[in-house]
């Protein structure tokens, strides 16, 4: 393993928690676009893989890796009457409003990170002004040298392209750099670039889930330091 120089992390469950942030976002939105339709409730619903009795996605949800686009094209069939860019802008406009769990004390952690020297970023299938919004909100912007989102012109995982984007504006080999994340998606992007991939157990995929494409799987980005300490 190349000595690593550079942290490229998802954001929705591996900085924030998954469940905690878009759960009741989610039943919030569907109830806006059903507009008091209990059937198109059920329809929007059983579109993105939620579950109306628990309140929260499920693990095959394509929520977790979708893009906002991906997602409005499954919720346009059940609303005729909206066009897929309103849909597409609706979701993004909402979705930088949710309320964030960070699954650890972030500053403290990006902090120490910073500290060993690492080149870090942040590359999510949300789009880049919800990434930087929120980012924001959790008060970490100024340990990212990069932040993407899939509408930020560099393509969205499983495509290695925008972890590369990563690596070149680090200067660093891709080798060196470890993607982060918490679905198989972001795992594959990362072999895919030839990076090391961590897995981490904050979003709605199990260890299992992610063992065959991950060197390491994380309870959560939290471990990190440890696990770094060990490698060097």
């Amino acid at each position: 393993m190349s000595m690593l120089k550079g942290l490229l992390f998802d954001k929705d469950g591996t900085l924030f928690d998954f469940g905690g942030t878009w759960n009741a976002w989610a039943g919030q939105v569907l109830d806006d676009l059903s507009q008091g339709d209990p059937q198109r409730l059920q329809a929007l619903a059983r579109s993105l893989r939620f579950d109306l009795e628990t309140k929260a996605f499920r693990p095959d949800s394509p929520a977790v890796a979708e893009t906002n686009r991906e997602l409005a094209e499954l919720l346009l069939v059940h609303l005729p009457e909206q066009t897929l860019e309103g849909l597409e802008d609706f979701l993004t406009e909402e979705a930088a409003k949710a309320p964030v769990v960070p699954v650890t004390d972030l500053t403290a952690l990006m902090r120490d990170l910073r500290s060993r020297g690492f080149h870090m970023g942040v590359m999510t299938n949300d789009s880049e002004v919800s990434a930087r919004y929120q980012v924001g909100d959790a008060g970490i912007t100024e340990f990212f040298s990069f932040i993407a989102g899939f509408d930020s012109g560099f393509g969205s995982k499983p495509d290695p392209d925008p972890l590369l984007a990563f690596a070149a504006s680090a200067g660093l080999p891709a080798s060196q750099v470890a993607m982060i994340g918490d679905s198989p998606h972001d795992l594959i992007a990362g072999r895919a670039a030839g990076m090391i991939c961590v897995g981490v157990l904050t979003g709605l995929a199990q260890a299992e889930d992610l063992a065959p494409y991950a060197h390491v799987v994380l309870p959560h980005i939290g471990h990190l330091p440890e696990w770094l300490s060990a490698q060097s």
